[in-house]
């Protein structure tokens, strides 16, 4: 599970007044942020070492129990740590970049906005995400709609580059890989696979091992998939709130229910997302600027709905419904 790209907090009239404490705030703030791209790029290239060492002996990343906590493991095998960076740097080139893009747009507009702040977590990926805090109020629909969109758009191209290298790098098999998880493709994976069977004249769009790199980036493409649904403070909620308030207000709720039918039925952390948008932290601030947007503005909107609909998919997990993870953990 990812979290939110950005958070804009509710700021009083007086917040950040208080320059001569800013230096002081910055520097504590920097130590946090590089102490946990550091916890980070650890976690997640430990991970990456048994996905790299799975693929080189024919197996799936995801093959078997002892890939979800493979610590053991990697603590006897620490000489080949080297072996996980494809997996952890592509996967934080697609984070980091997801969100220096809503940093630049912050700058570009004005905005004071921390830097990037990285989450470690005991996951299949070694992170939670990644995460902003906007420290002034957005005045205008227009860097809103900029703040909101500049973060997908740029992760989503460099996730594109790594999702061609790594299929590049992934091998043709003539049976499907024993797979402890199963991962259903967005409508990008198959565009892409399509494309480089027809170029290579090779079977790309048949059973596939998987390269770390390649589940780095559906794992980057899943999180931007997440942060474009369009309701809350996530980037696709701060879009629509930019085009329409009045809009987002309705939508947000319709998008709960969604979410929570898709959980029961598709994929259980669809209701942990629900959860995460029902946080009194998540109600969108005002902007009281109602100046129409530009044509280019609406049209890098509609773009984000593109980008959506080739990354998004309603069961990113086979086998991973409210009922089927009851089941699961019953056992």
């Amino acid at each position: 599970m990812a979290t939110p790209a950005i958070l804009q907090e509710q700021l009083s009239p007086v917040a950040g007044s208080n320059a001569s404490a800013r230096p002081t705030t910055l520097l504590r703030a920097a130590w946090i942020q590089g102490l946990l791209l550091v916890a980070t790029l650890s976690t997640t290239t430990l991970v990456g070492m048994r996905y790299m060492d799975n693929f080189r002996h024919g197996r799936f990343p995801i093959a078997s129990d002892a890939d979800i906590f493979p610590y053991r493991w990697v603590l006897a095998n620490l000489s080949h740590v080297s072996l996980g960076l494809p997996f952890s740097l592509t996967l934080l080139a697609i984070l980091l970049t997801h969100e220096f893009g809503h940093y630049f747009a912050c700058r570009a507009h004005n905005i004071r906005a921390t830097l990037p702040y990285l989450l470690p977590a005991p996951s299949l990926s070694g992170t939670a995400g990644a995460v902003i805090r906007l420290k002034s109020r957005v005045k205008t629909r227009a860097a809103l709609l900029a703040i909101g969109a500049f973060g997908p758009v740029s992760g989503f191209a460099v996730a594109l580059v790594m999702a061609c290298a790594g299929i590049a790098l992934s091998v043709p098999v003539a049976s499907k890989p024993a797979q402890l998880v199963g991962l259903n493709q967005p409508l990008l994976f198959v565009l892409l696979r399509k494309l480089f069977g027809t170029v290579t004249h090779q079977p790309f769009t048949g059973p596939l091992l998987w390269h770390p790199m390649l589940l780095a980036s559906w794992i980057g493409l899943l999180i931007t998939s997440l942060n474009l649904v369009p309701a809350g403070q996530l980037d696709g909620g701060h879009i629509l709130y930019s085009i329409s308030p009045r809009l987002h207000r309705a939508l947000t709720w319709i998008v709960l229910a969604v979410l929570l039918c898709l959980g029961i039925f598709y994929w259980v952390g669809w209701l942990l997302w629900a959860s995460l948008l029902l946080l009194p932290g998540m109600r969108h601030p005002k902007v009281q600027d109602e100046t129409p947007l530009s044509k280019p503005m609406l049209a890098l909107g509609a773009f984000c709905i593109l980008i959506f609909v080739l990354t998004a998919t309603p069961m990113p997990f086979q086998d991973a419904n409210l009922m089927q993870t009851i089941h699961w953990m019953r056992q």
